[in-house]
């Protein structure tokens, strides 16, 4: 039967036509369907205005704004001309010698009225690496292609305008002619006569590979007693000016030692109006003399104290970082920086006298997450708490007036900074022999103390992924689930989970060892391995809370009915199946399944905070909680990110010759800033972070949503979010407890409740206190008042005006503020279609997805066939199980005159069909029996089974 099946397969695969193909909703009007002349007529009619700009000699920024009705961004070939249209006029006719390349921004209309402008792919090349202009209608396909691209994305929004950025890496532009509308008419007409060519991707020059040798797995390290070393926090005070910018005025440092006490006095300020005298009329270059003097005297503690090297501030990534980085750059130019900026984050900041390391600065933030208000009440309570100022009131004439009032502000939040770092440098030294000093982020923290005291590598294996590995199985790593189900409820129960992830960490398996991969799982038995496997699934519409995570083309996290393709982890398609999903393994990694390493690991921290708990240490119980959450996620760190340098006119060419460039700006005439995709997917390219390990992050949150479907998947469920959930009806005692790892503790008591959207909920508590939850820039804005204005009406939009105090300027690096209007309300049917009753809506239902995008046509072929063999087979299989009850009850199924109603999870009704025997019509005469069927083992394969003889068994005599 199994060759006969493989046969079958192959004729499908070799002789079947095409039965599927990928359509879409754009709507492409391709010169074979539109005349020349219409398209082109098209093109200049669109544009109201076009501007040029240009900032340096190795910089164009020109922009076509568009009239309206402004064209829907679905018109690929029209914007893929406009955009040629600008090349045409502002870069070829620039472009002398030496590379050149352009980076492609958008401005689109959403729907609900809000303008995004962001930049699409990465960089395109205008010439090869040797300088010479590459073909025009290959550069026009490689437009084309990412226009395509992003109208599969943003379906349906209307386009405001589009900006080219045109980079060159030469010392002079040529003196540009102007283009009258027939020679620009001209130069598109020939484009278009050629069309779109073949090319395989956006061409560009590679980059040398990077020669470091990678580690295959994470190894234990050695614990190794060390001095605690000495370090310096530092704080910015920071006005508007009359751009909105933030300068400093004022700024301050602290030198702190292990074990020395540190007194509010011995902080050192600098103030910009001690520099009156100096500078009376300019206030920006008093502010530039703070920021100096700052430096310069961190230049000379770190050479009379050799053992300090770091400075902290607290939200340096986004904040002060910035504000140094520019003033280094633009100011210190015997100073070589080398910042650490991955995906827009700061961080460290590097500064270099040669080769040797000067001084860095780092963020505390990143290794003590909260404010430092919280922080200093867990780890220093002693030290008293942050003040407050009016900082929309900080003005350059309030300055003379109120300088101790702001001086002493500020001196209070450098030394609760101090006393938090040297309390947390003090514990994680006592406890593991780890300096805080020496690490950047918590994560990195948590994995080192792991590997050194917990860790055992010839028990388990934790192998680093290569390139092809990761890039798959990260297809799996979804996260958490969220989820709104139902909109508004009454006397509710919100439970939340003690410590989900570590839980998990420590009581499942993990996938151990390296990889296999398994090009076709048809015929692989599954039950004792672990991987992630790309499977083609069905859910049925009776699901009314589905399991299986799907990610649509915007990225949007869903969880659909219907059928898709998709990477999961072999547990999650496991538990699919015994819930009525239909599963179809094609391909994937397999692991070896084995113990959790992490279980020593959860049970100390979470035995140990507590006891810090009980004993009323906070500090204590603050780091444990912190360390035993932070592991996993280090595991799962994308190798994919945007990068950001701080370099100079050499350094800046050679990057721009990357095919990842982003963007590529000046900010003197020695200092560009220049940000490019690190790791991106279409390069050869390839340096990861160390000691990642993407399948354990990937693992340990599938088992997450397993362990949380039986409580998600409950009719009086309203709300869940990764490791809570709001229910109609209390869970069982059993399952209750605040102090028993993996148990439930009831958060809150919820007499009302307005659940409208992930992250968008408000309810209020049986004792009054209001809770509301809303993600998004204007968080701030929303009101209890307001979730129940929206329940009422889903389709309304409010506008409100949200002042963004600290938005980053990255081509120039100033961090300033910008007032910005939203329309805010709920998107609904995003992730779950509304349910009306009686015109009010009162639940949800799930979105149905039918996606067969990741496949071939000869796949699609064979998974249809599949899908229809199972679905015959699960049905014989009901019958069956039918048949062995009623003769474990001693009923003879073939005298039964009526078939017991058969519950298939995946149907709401089994219809007679020509591949199922029909019940045979009752005569007078008697039929031999026929013999009955041995119980099947049940399917891991997907393929129809041999039918085996059956055989008469004993008849059993009614109890």
């Amino acid at each position: 039967m199994k060759m006969k099946m493989k046969m079958q397969i192959k004729m499908l695969t070799t002789s079947m036509k095409p039965m599927f193909s990928k359509t879409h909703s754009i709507r492409y009007y391709t010169t074979d369907q539109v005349p020349t002349e219409i398209l082109l007529n098209r093109v200049f009619n669109t544009v109201e205005s076009t501007s040029v700009q240009d900032p340096h000699q190795s910089l164009i920024i020109a922009t076509h704004n568009f009239r309206e009705p402004e064209p829907f961004i679905n018109d690929v070939d029209l914007h893929t001309l406009l955009i040629m249209d600008l090349l045409n006029q502002f870069a070829y006719p620039s472009i002398t010698t030496g590379y050149a390349k352009f980076g492609i921004l958008i401005t689109i209309r959403r729907s609900y009225g809000e303008e995004i402008t962001f930049s699409i792919g990465p960089a395109i090349p205008l010439t090869d690496d040797s300088g010479c202009l590459l073909s025009k209608s290959v550069v026009y396909s490689n437009i084309y292609k990412l226009i395509t691209k992003q109208a599969e994305i943003d379906d349906g929004d209307q386009l405001v305008r589009v900006t080219i950025r045109v980079y060159l890496d030469q010392d002079k532009k040529k003196k540009r002619p102007s283009l009258d509308e027939e020679d620009r008419y001209n130069l598109l007409n020939e484009i278009i006569e050629v069309g779109v060519v073949d090319t395989n991707d956006i061409i560009a020059m590679k980059i040398q590979h990077n020669k470091r040798r990678y580690l295959k797995n994470i190894s234990p390290i050695d614990v190794k007693d060390q001095d605690l070393r000495p370090f310096i926090v530092s704080d910015l005070e920071t006005l508007l000016d009359k751009n909105q910018f933030h300068k400093p005025y004022a700024a301050g440092l602290l030198m702190v030692f292990p074990g020395k006490e540190i007194q509010n006095w011995m902080i050192e300020t600098w103030y910009s109006e001690d520099y009156s005298i100096l500078y009376p009329e300019a206030f920006e270059k008093r502010s530039k003399k703070v920021l100096t003097d700052l430096v310069l005297r961190i230049t000379a503690l770190v050479k009379k104290n050799k053992e300090v090297q770091t400075i902290y501030f607290h939200n340096f990534s986004r904040f002060d970082g910035i504000i140094l980085l520019k003033h280094l750059a633009c100011n210190h130019k015997d100073f070589h920086l080398k910042p650490l900026m991955r995906n827009h984050r700061l961080y460290e900041l590097a500064v270099y006298s040669g080769k040797k390391m000067l001084f860095r600065f780092r963020d505390s933030l990143n290794l003590l997450h909260g404010s430092l208000n919280d922080l200093a009440k867990s780890l220093c309570p002693d030290f008293g708490t942050k003040g407050s100022i009016n900082y929309d009131e900080v003005t350059v004439d309030k300055l003379p007036a109120m300088k101790d009032e702001y001086i002493d502000y500020m001196k209070q939040d450098i030394y609760l900074l101090g006393g938090v770092m040297q309390k947390a440098q003090e514990i994680y030294s006592n406890l593991y022999k780890v300096d805080i000093e020496s690490k950047i982020t918590l994560s990195a923290l948590s994995l080192s103390i792991f590997r050194m005291k917990y860790f055992d590598d010839s028990h388990f294996s934790i192998h680093i992924p290569n390139r092809n590995e990761d890039q798959f199985i990260r297809h799996g790593y979804y996260g958490g689930h969220t989820d709104a189900y139902k909109p508004h409820g009454k006397d509710l129960y919100f439970y939340d989970v003690n410590s989900l992830y570590p839980f998990i960490m420590k009581e499942f398996p993990m996938p151990h060892g390296a990889p296999v991969w398994y090009g076709n799982l048809q015929e692989k038995d599954l039950d004792n391995k672990l991987g992630f496997i790309e499977a083609y699934v069905e859910c049925p519409k009776t699901l009314k809370n589905p399991f299986l995570p799907y990610r649509d083309k915007n990225g949007l996290l869903l969880f659909p009915t219907g059928k898709f393709v998709g990477v999961y982890f072999s547990e999650e398609l496991k538990f699919a199946r015994e819930i009525g999903y239909t599963v179809i393994p094609l391909s994937g990694y397999l692991f070896e399944k084995k113990e959790s390493p992490f279980s020593n690991f959860v049970s100390n921290l979470f035995e140990s905070r507590l006891e810090a708990k009980k004993s009323g240490n906070d500090a204590l119980s603050y780091v444990y909680k912190i360390l035993m959450n932070s592991l996993y996620g280090r595991f799962g760190i994308n190798p994919q990110s945007t990068k950001t340098e701080v370099c100079d006119t050499v350094r800046s060419r050679k990057l721009l010759r990357r095919s990842e460039l982003i963007s590529a700006d000046v900010l003197n005439d020695n200092c560009h800033v220049v940000s490019y995709h690190h790791n991106y997917k279409s390069n050869d390219y390839w340096d990861p972070p160390k000691n990642t390990a993407v399948q354990l992050s990937a693992a340990i949150t599938a088992y997450a949503r397993i362990y949380m479907y039986p409580y998600i998947s409950r009719e009086d469920c309203y709300y869940t979010d990764t490791d809570s959930v709001v229910l109609g009806n209390p869970l069982p005692d059993e399952l209750i407890s605040s102090s028993i790892l993996g148990k439930f503790k009831l958060e809150d008591r919820i007499s009302e409740g307005f659940f409208l959207a992930p992250k968008s909920y408000c309810y209020k508590t049986v004792d009054g206190k209001e809770i509301v939850k809303f993600k998004g820039a204007a968080k701030d804005q929303i009101s209890p008042e307001w979730f129940p204005s929206q329940l009422a009406d889903p389709d309304l939009k409010q506008q409100v005006t949200v002042e963004a105090h600290f938005r980053i300027e990255w081509s120039t690096l100033e961090v300033y503020k910008k007032d910005q209007k939203f329309l805010v309300g709920i998107n609904k049917g995003a992730k779950r279609k509304p349910v009306h009753i009686h015109e009010k809506w009162s639940d949800t239902e799930p979105i149905e997805v039918n996606d067969l995008s990741r496949l071939d046509h000869i796949s699609k072929r064979l998974v249809m066939f599949l899908s229809e063999n199972i679905t015959h087979l699960v049905r014989e299989n009901h019958s069956l199980h039918e048949k062995l009850s009623l003769m474990e009850k001693g009923i003879d199924p073939e005298m039964k005159e009526e078939p017991t109603e058969v519950t298939n999870p995946t149907v709401d009704e089994i219809p007679l069909t020509d591949n199922q025997p029909k019940k045979k019509p009752k005569t007078d005469k008697k039929e031999p029996k026929k013999k009955a069927k041995k119980k099947k083992a049940p399917l891991t394969d997907n393929q129809p089974k041999k039918k085996q003889p059956k055989k008469k068994p004993p008849k059993k005599k009614p109890p």
